[in-house]
């Protein structure tokens, strides 16, 4: 199953004055990185987020955000004493070392409670609280990921269709390659007898069939193309088989892919024919398509 790495999903849910609303954006990355920013006071949730996005989602970079907000009441609320208490002793002290005791006016509280740490709520603190607010923060990731991965694979199918359409050109440039490969070794034969035939008339030298014969065979070993080209068409096959599977196969395309790459260049090098380097070239054109396809599957 080909699935895109790049998506957006999104959910809202609300559950008991809890709001919960989760906004999921994916894209490309080799391996799995999860930047995630959620609302102040839920950090002992977070570390549950990641593992459940991961059973969805195997690769690629994913920005997670997730906003909580709950409809407070009055005895959700508690100010702690000692802290404001701190505060003030602190300014008071701040004000007498700068020597203006009697000209400050006192600090009034409505502003010392907005300071960090006055005012702390229940449910910042509460182990059941965060429990049931969890429970709504999985409902709506759980929601956001299926819209996500649906996303995902719609793109997942259009690519699928582009891929299948340059393996196809694959298949065919191959075919070109094999068709020309048997004519390398006797244009060789032909090549070298005629150089060897015009040194041999101006040298007054003899020509020895032997020789000719064992360096023409030692060629056509050395630009035999036969292996690459049955391993090219395997990486074309498995190729195939991976993007109509049910499996996550992005890795797979990426290692079959440089495979086809380094096939193709063997076929280039041992090859030394203009015709076969031609349909070389547009095989490296079609693989890097390929390439640039596969980077963004997960």
């Amino acid at each position: 199953m080909l699935f895109s790495m790049t998506g957006y999903g999104s959910a809202v849910g609300r559950e008991e004055g809890i709001t919960v609303s989760v906004e999921l954006k994916a894209v490309n990355n080799r391996y799995f990185k999860l930047s995630l920013r959620m609302s102040d006071g839920y950090g002992s949730l977070e570390t549950r987020i990641e593992p459940l996005i991961r059973t969805w989602i195997e690769r690629g970079t994913i920005n997670a955000v997730v906003r909580i907000r709950q409809e407070k009441k009055d005895s959700d609320y508690k100010i702690s004493v000692p802290i404001l208490q701190s505060y003030f002793e602190q300014l008071v002290k701040l004000g007498s070392t700068l020597g203006h005791v009697g000209e400050l006016p006192l600090p009034h509280l409505d502003r010392l409670v907005t300071l960090p740490g006055v005012v702390e709520t229940d449910a910042d603190r509460s182990g059941e609280e965060n429990e049931k607010i969890w429970n709504i923060i999985e409902k709506t990731l759980r929601e956001a990921l299926d819209a996500l991965q649906s996303m995902r694979q719609t793109e997942g199918h259009s690519m699928v269709k582009d891929l299948e359409a340059n393996i196809v050109t694959l298949y065919k440039l191959v075919e070109n390659v094999e068709q020309l490969a048997p004519r390398v070794a006797p244009l060789y034969r032909q090549k070298l007898l005629e150089r060897i035939e015009k040194v041999v008339s101006e040298q007054g030298m003899t020509l020895n069939d032997t020789d000719l014969l064992r360096e023409v065979a030692l060629y056509a070993d050395r630009c035999d193309i036969s292996e690459e080209t049955v391993r090219f068409r395997s990486h074309l096959s498995q190729f195939t088989e991976a993007i109509n599977s049910k499996e996550r196969c992005g890795r797979k395309l990426d290692f079959l892919t440089q495979e086809l790459f380094r096939e193709t260049n063997t076929m280039g090098s041992k090859a030394n024919d203009a015709g076969i380097t031609k349909n070389v070239v547009e095989m490296k054109t079609v693989i890097e398509r390929i390439r640039e396809m596969v980077q963004n599957v997960e």
